[in-house]
């Protein structure tokens, strides 16, 4: 008599539930786009619990030099969720004009965002029910803990989001960046000087505090932790909660790939358009003509930046430009 097949005589199914610790940056993405958390992210289990306390690093190193037009002052955009935005909006010989304003509206909600994530909720919950109908407590245990673990450190990230020091208030002043990316990426950033120092002054999470860093560690240990629950699972609980992490991790991305905006501290940050150049020369000529349209008075910030070596003075114009 032939003896019946298994698929626990091929693989072992407790083990999927490992994909759980593969280190995918879409929560971290996710974080530096919305500016923060927020405890409904707790029901979307995605692999990567454990990077999210990375989110500072999602800008890879990169501080791009900034000049504020209307000023002349020169400095460099610190906030890694900015930086990283604009890097993705920019693009390479292109001069890419950004927005930021404050609204209070639901004009900035990206509708396919917003329905991947509540259909990552919801797929959390649909798994959850099938584990209580098949009484699967182990599979549940597993998938407790990993809620666990997503909720501290959405508090942690709560806590570490909030608004630091920008500065004195300038009410009713408009500022004009212009910003040098990586890759001949080119910046122009305007709105309010306040919601402009909001979103690109200092780090968007402040320094991680002693209760901070004794949530992440918890967190961490429930991580590692729901692995004595995932190996008792059943073979379809397994099965369904590995299934759960890999559709997650989809509908996160596209989540993430179609967001248009960066929200953060109030502030909406959008990409309005862009213009192509040929040459850095050729957009560098065109800036300046523009600043002095518009009465801006200082243009020493261009050459500061590296965009010229020299400014004639009386008659506003580019003497010599750096390729």
């Amino acid at each position: 008599m032939a003896s019946t097949l298994h698929l626990s005589d091929f693989v072992y199914p407790q083990a999927a539930n490992l994909i759980a610790f593969a280190p995918l940056p879409a929560i971290i993405t996710r974080t530096a786009l919305t500016g923060g958390a927020s405890f409904l992210d707790t029901f979307f289990l995605v692999p990567g619990i454990l990077s999210q306390q990375d989110a500072v690093k999602v800008n890879d190193g990169e501080y791009p030099a900034t000049a504020a037009m209307t000023s002349g002052y020169v400095f460099r955009v610190e906030n890694q969720a900015t930086v990283a935005f604009l890097q993705r909006v920019g693009k390479t010989g292109h001069l890419v004009d950004v927005d930021v304003y404050k609204t209070n509206d639901l004009s900035h909600i990206d509708p396919i965002a917003s329905l991947s994530y509540l259909a990552g909720i919801s797929s959390t919950m649909v798994v959850a029910v099938l584990l209580v109908a098949m009484k699967d407590y182990a599979a549940l245990m597993f998938l407790g803990t990993l809620m666990a673990a997503r909720f501290l450190n959405v508090v942690v990230i709560k806590r570490r989001a909030t608004l630091g020091w920008k500065g004195v208030k300038e009410p009713g002043q408009m500022g004009d960046l212009m910003i040098l990316a990586s890759q001949d990426r080119w910046i122009r950033m305007r709105g309010t000087v306040d919601d402009l120092k909001e979103v690109t002054a200092g780090s968007w999470l402040q320094e991680m505090q002693p209760l901070d860093s004794f949530l992440a560690c918890t967190a961490s240990l429930l991580m590692y932790g729901s692995m004595a629950f995932a190996w008792k699972a059943s073979a379809l609980g397994s099965i369904l909660t590995a299934g759960l992490l890999v559709l997650s991790s989809a509908l996160l991305g596209i989540c993430n790939s179609t967001t248009t905006k960066l929200r953060m501290f109030g502030c909406v940050v959008g990409k309005t358009g862009e213009t192509p150049y040929a040459r850095r020369r050729d957009m560098a000529d065109d800036i300046l003509k523009q600043t002095q349209a518009l009465g801006y008075e200082d243009n020493s910030w261009a050459v500061r930046l590296g965009l010229v070596t020299e400014i004639k003075q009386d008659k506003k114009d580019v003497k010599s430009v750096i390729l």
